[in-house]
């Protein structure tokens, strides 16, 4: 079982940047594909990341291509979420996720083993 809490959240300006961690405890975190995934008002879920047990694979929906990375430090427990040129549109509630079995970009429908309770990024002049 994996427990999962966000931190980094904030308001931020379009342009800006900011980085999401995740801090994980619990047991077997490098045997979990990790992912972020952003709700906003109104709006349904969306996979904005995922990245493999090992790390070297990565997936993000063309909506944050470019802009967004995700990361992991299996040694840590811990999974970030680099985000660079934030937009207006990126605003929302940012959730951390773990499956053993696969992690899903785009729009969400897929129900993570766990997830933490998400950080509010807003994005806003």
């Amino acid at each position: 079982q994996l427990q999962l809490v966000e931190s980094g959240g904030g308001l931020v300006q379009p342009g800006g940047s900011l980085t999401l961690s995740c801090a994980a405890s619990g047991y077997a975190f490098e045997d979990y594909y990790l992912a972020w995934y952003r709700q906003a008002p109104g709006k349904e879920r969306e996979g904005v990341s995922c990245i493999g047990p090992t790390g070297g694979l990565t997936n993000y929906p063309n909506s944050v291509k470019g802009r967004f990375t995700i990361s992991r430090d299996n040694a840590r427990k811990k999974v970030y979420l680099q985000m660079n040129n934030l937009k207006p549109e990126d605003t929302g509630v940012y959730t951390c996720a773990a499956d053993l079995n696969d992690c899903v970009v785009g729009t969400l429908r897929y129900a993570y083993d766990y997830r933490g309770r998400g950080t509010q990024v807003s994005v806003s002049s």
